[in-house]
């Protein structure tokens, strides 16, 4: 897609890519970073009241007079020190995590509004791509999303905040002692060290996993979209087996990183506490020696800032763990986000009126996949004509479609529309001038009415009716008991066909592209429908593609198409006379349906009315 995936994705790449989303919330930022300060001097408080308190107990309990008043009065007032500042600290928190985590809210609603916007200007050819599965594309879009959000809750409510008060503990440690100072500087390091070495050695495991989990995704969809063929075939194991093997994979890289997390967290604690003890024993022997400015107390202020200096070290994992999670799934994210060679071009051509006549000189196609679609296919469409593309399965028919409706560009040669070459087009308007019937046509999540109107958005709901009325699916969408409320997918697939052909209906625009526009009718319903879309054929310019003889015998003009060539052109009379795989389907068309029996029928039943 393009080379920052081959490059890879690192800390300062990553900090960078994510930089954008995270400015429109610089007051949130600002509010973040200011209470992560005030919450750092709250968090050495215990530390310095501890000194204070084990020193002042010291000096009364070797008093020779022991005062309980002095002792209340020193209890006192640290307990009001103490719950003021848990009072305070809470508050704090509150206030930071509630900030912290509306903007990672925000961030990520951004994030997921940039990638969709982004995917919407896409050509066809990355949906085509082998990588770019649904589920793949699904995983990687939404675990980019959480992933780099939680980067921004790390950064801002955890890492920031610990690492802050880690750094002003370990001042206050220096400016009480510079040789414990330097003692917990020393150890920091090698924690650090070890918690690198841990990262990249899971860095590698990580993105087998994330592999791993697309695969496992895009896996389930399909079984969930095919249940009835493999009930059907009686191929559970089959799938089962598929889906046992990429789970094996999937825990045992599992394994992996659980083993080397556990062996890792195990050095590392024991580095902290080796630390921890380093500490204990290097203040007691100052104390002993009565070195200037060290007391007994000094022991405790030192041990609990040593442990605000290694908090952040014990939450250091899990963060590194999200952030190689980010990384990974940022270079998959960024691809797509920050891609200019995946979006659809478009020119800026946009003439008064469109007269439909298409012109296609020497195009040659091949697929993402390196499939060879077309060779050298040249035709012309008239305006205001129909035109019919016949050919086996594979032939190039619905290709020619999806080039002349700028969903593919041409491996070479040209497409001209109106004498104007479609490159040069706004595609907007362009499709905005087409209207597309598909064999299969998606129906989306929402009401019939909705589905519709997908054909002219600010329609009237007597325009949605009366495109109904035109499909033959008013009737039956009156019958249901929301009418035209009801869910559009609960529709039987002829309803969902009549659906798509309602919205072209309701679009009304002056070239139509029909491709097996009535594949899933039954012969009445394929025979209303035909009605109808031989009445919205007038005067505009019509392709269709059919394996259905009665829909392209009444064409202008029929290019029969082979493996991707024009075998032959002319009117059905005239190409049907000259032999070929035109003749070829008519002939097994009238085989199939078994005409002569058909015609002895209806002629003993006297009527014959069908052969007027």
């Amino acid at each position: 897609m393009s080379n920052r995936k081959q490059q890879g994705m690192n800390l300062f790449k990553l900090i960078h890519d994510i930089t954008p989303y995270v400015k429109p919330y610089k007051w949130l930022v600002l509010a973040t970073l200011i209470l992560t300060l005030i919450g750092s001097f709250m968090a050495q408080v215990n530390a310095v009241v501890l000194d204070r308190t084990v020193d002042a107990v010291n000096a009364l309990v070797i008093k020779e007079s022991f005062a309980w008043s002095e002792a209340a009065r020193i209890l006192t007032i640290i307990s009001i020190v103490l719950l003021g500042k848990e009072i305070l600290s809470a508050l704090i928190t509150f206030a930071q995590n509630y900030y912290g985590e509306r903007m990672r809210i925000f961030v990520s609603k951004d994030l997921s509004q940039s990638i969709i916007d982004k995917i919407l200007t896409f050509r066809m050819s990355f949906f085509s791509a082998q990588d770019n599965d649904t589920g793949k594309l699904t995983t990687r879009i939404d675990q980019g999303v959480s992933s780099l959000s939680r980067t921004v809750q790390n950064f801002f409510i955890d890492l920031l905040p610990l690492f802050t008060s880690a750094v002003l503990a370990l001042i206050l440690m220096f400016a009480a002692n510079v040789y414990v100072g330097l003692t917990a500087l020393f150890i920091v390091p090698i924690y650090f060290w070890i918690t690198y070495r841990q990262a990249r050695k899971l860095k590698g495991w990580r993105r087998n996993m994330r592999d791993t989990r697309e695969a496992k995704s895009h896996g389930i969809m399909n079984i969930i979209e095919s249940m009835n063929v493999i009930k059907s075939f009686n191929r559970q194991k089959i799938e089962s087996d598929k889906q046992w093997q990429m789970q094996t994979e999937y825990s045992e890289n599992q394994m992996n990183v659980r083993r080397t997390s556990f062996y890792y967290d195990g050095l590392k604690s024991f580095v902290r506490q080796t630390g921890t003890v380093l500490i204990i024993i290097l203040t007691a022997y100052l104390v002993l020696i009565e070195y200037p400015g060290m007391s007994i107390g000094k022991i405790m202020y030192h041990v609990m800032l040593f442990g605000n200096v290694t908090a952040p070290i014990t939450q250091l994992q899990r963060i590194f763990d999200d952030m190689n999670d980010a990384m990974i799934y940022a270079e998959g994210f960024f691809d797509i986000v920050n891609s200019e060679t995946e979006t659809e071009p478009s020119g800026n051509y946009i003439p008064e009126k469109v007269y439909g006549k298409f012109e296609v000189r020497d195009v040659d196609f091949t697929y993402p996949n390196g499939t060879k679609a077309l060779h050298n296919i040249n035709m012309d469409i008239e305006s205001g004509r129909i035109t019919a593309f016949v050919g086996l399965s594979g032939a190039g028919k619905s290709t020619i479609i999806n080039l002349l409706d700028k969903f593919y560009e041409p491996d070479c040669g040209s497409i001209t529309l109106d004498g104007v070459d479609i490159k040069e087009y706004d595609t907007k308007f362009l499709r905005d001038n087409i209207g597309l019937v598909l064999q299969k046509n998606h129906i989306f999540d929402g009401t019939i009415e909705e589905n519709i109107r997908y054909g002219k958005p600010d329609a009237t709901f007597e325009e949605v009716a009366d495109a109904a009325r035109k499909a033959f699916l008013y009737d039956q969408v009156m019958q249901l008991p929301q009418q035209f409320q009801s869910k559009a997918q609960q529709l039987s697939g002829g309803q969902q066909q009549r659906v798509a052909i309602a919205r072209m209906f309701l679009k009304n625009p002056p070239i139509i592209f029909l491709d097996e526009p009535t594949a899933s009718l039954d012969a009445v319903a394929t025979e209303q429908i035909k009605a109808s879309i031989d009445a919205i054929k007038k005067d505009r310019t019509v392709i269709i593609i059919s394996h259905s003889i009665s829909q392209i015998i009444d064409s202008d003009i029929i290019y029969a198409l082979k493996d991707g060539r024009v075998e032959q052109s002319g009117n059905p009379d005239d190409v049907y006379r000259q032999g070929g795989i035109y003749k070829e389907i008519v002939d097994a068309s009238a085989r199939s349906l078994n005409i002569e029996k058909l015609a002895h029928t209806l002629d003993s039943d006297g009527d014959g009315v069908l052969f007027d």
